[in-house]
């Protein structure tokens, strides 16, 4: 209909479109709000800004928050699961495991154990989404599942279709309008890039698929040395979506080999980028490099996170492995289409400002002596990225302080297909500096120009999920296992508590039974990761 056209539509013509609307997918103007009591998806929100309004918890009363109930899982696992609450039921993943507890009594309502015949790599799950009374999770072998959030049982099971060994799903999904969006892990092997997925939520068939690096054009042509196979630009973390606008947001990691820009030559879109799509078909709307000729690892790796600020400025916030924290202009973004699938407009960068030590960041490496950089493979913004809070105009930014020292190998050898292949020598654990060095952050930037607001230093790497609150508050966790409640305007630590167990997942704030509570998953054991784990468990604080 003409933008010009002004005649009313009768009332029967506007239920008719609705409902051809609804059977055909297409997104609402105006999009399903999370209900202030719950955490619905990952990071809380369709656009992760991980805001919780809930204010009962306040600066004032914060000290006396205490544990109320705790959940010990049957294993002890790489915890960083992001839980999700909804009506009063906790949800959780592990690497095979799916969960469903009573979010005030940590009761166990139901739990499943599903082996897979993917590759083991780190062993992660990061979570659920949840849409419509069914949780969706993907699997070690690259497939989609979808349960029923009452009982746990299987409702549909879908593989992707990609193929390649060391392809997974670790990430979380989201899902909205009747669609489950997803993308396959393992850029860092031989021969597997990474692909964007929507799936029909009912029965999970493929809706659309699009491919970080297309078959041809000119982002393809971007690969330029053509000895090397393609390989990269995958996804572990999870998305972020403007339902309003229909724009589905992902962040594409690194091309591989991880670190040898002597032989991997070309820019390799659109690995290390955010990169905007049409939510209900997939075609690219925009897109940013935010690291070019990645020779560190560094991966544009956690979910955008999408905000307006006071002054009205539209922007996505995306803090990755570079250790910056990159404002773009979301404004711009489907104002013009593009000419062809791969070519779209870039979106605008507004700033960039440190979120960890950076060191040697412009460096190239050698093959003949290491070069020792910050931050490291391991460092940055892992797979929590930025918090946004309304009640202070702040983007909230924990982060790990860890370096690494590499050298390229005298000559690149390619590995067999689906083998890791950084292009260096030594192990992982080799390049990255010991872990009693790594430190962690907590910074406050003003999410209108970037600037600094306050830091918080901490003994050991922020990994956890950052959670700002409607009562001026601002949580985080380290690997050390202590929780931290902070004053989102000066920084100030009002309450801490040490749980004794590593801590690498989300922290989440919610109402249940009339109460306002924070829940920890907690009990983070990885070979990739300092820090230690007895037992994982959630634990659930609340007011004394």
């Amino acid at each position: 209909m003409s933008k010009s056209y002004r005649r009313p539509v009768a009332p029967a013509v506007l239920a008719v479109l609705a409902a051809l609307a609804a059977c055909a997918g297409i997104a609402s103007a105006a999009p399903h709000t999370a209900p202030e009591s719950d955490w619905p998806a990952y990071n809380r929100t369709l656009a992760g800004d991980r805001y919780s309004p809930l204010a009962a918890i306040t600066t004032a009363n914060v000290g006396r928050l205490a544990l109320r109930c705790e959940y010990t899982l049957p294993e002890v696992v790489a915890f960083q699961t992001g839980p999700l609450v909804v009506h009063g039921t906790m949800y959780f993943t592990t690497f095979e495991g799916s969960y469903a507890i009573d979010a005030a009594s940590c009761k166990e309502k139901w739990s499943r154990h599903a082996k897979s015949a993917g590759p083991p790599g780190l062993a992660v799950n990061r979570g659920f989404a949840y849409l419509d009374g069914r949780l969706y999770r993907g699997t070690a072998d690259a497939h989609v599942i979808a349960l029923d959030a009452a009982d746990g049982r299987l409702l549909w099971d879908r593989a992707l279709p990609v193929q390649g060994r060391g392809i997974s799903i670790p990430m979380a999904p989201i899902a909205a309008d009747g669609r489950v969006y997803v993308g396959n892990a393992g850029g860092d092997t031989v021969g597997v890039t990474g692909h964007v997925f929507a799936l029909d939520a009912r029965d999970g068939h493929l809706l659309w698929r699009f491919d970080v690096v297309p078959a041809h054009g000119r982002a393809r042509a971007t690969w330029t040395n053509r000895r090397l196979p393609i390989s990269g630009g995958a996804f572990w973390t999870s998305f972020t979506l403007d339902q309003a606008k229909g724009v589905l947001y992902v962040p594409a990691g690194n091309p591989a080999p991880d670190f040898d820009t002597l032989d991997r030559t070309g820019e390799d879109l659109y690995a290390d980028s955010v990169i905007a799509l049409d939510a209900a078909t997939g075609r690219l709307l925009g897109y940013h490099q935010l690291v070019k000729r990645d020779s560190h690892d560094w991966d544009v790796d956690s979910a955008p996170t999408l905000a307006t600020t006071r002054a009205g400025r539209r922007i996505i916030a995306s803090a990755n492995k570079d250790g910056l924290l990159s404002i773009l202009d979301r404004s711009t973004v489907g104002r013009s289409a593009p000419t062809a699938r791969d070519r779209a407009p870039i979106i605008p960068l507004l700033s960039q400002s440190p979120t960890t030590t950076r060191e040697n960041a412009n460096t190239p490496l050698s093959r003949d002596h290491a070069v020792h950089f910050c931050p490291g493979m391991g460092g940055g913004v892992e797979w929590n990225g930025a918090a946004f809070s309304p009640r202070t105009d702040s983007l909230f930014v924990g982060a790990v302080d860890l370096c690494a020292r590499v050298q390229l190998v005298r000559k690149l050898v390619v590995p067999p297909l689906g083998a890791v292949w950084y292009g260096s020598t030594g192990s992982m654990a080799e390049i990255v500096d010991p872990a009693a060095a790594a430190r962690g952050w907590l910074t406050a930037f003003d999410a209108e120009n970037g600037r600094m607001r306050w830091r918080f230093k901490a003994p050991h790497p922020i990994l956890a999920g950052v959670t700002p609150t409607g009562g001026d508050l601002v949580f985080a966790a380290d690997v050390g296992g202590d929780v931290f409640a902070l004053d989102q305007r000066n920084g100030l630590i009002l309450w801490q508590t040490s749980t004794g167990q590593s801590i690498g997942g989300g922290l989440v704030v919610y109402r249940a039974r009339g109460h306002e509570l924070l829940g920890v998953a907690a009990g983070m054991r990885s070979f990739a990761w300092p820090g230690s784990a007895s037992t994982s468990r959630i634990l659930v604080y609340g007011l004394r």
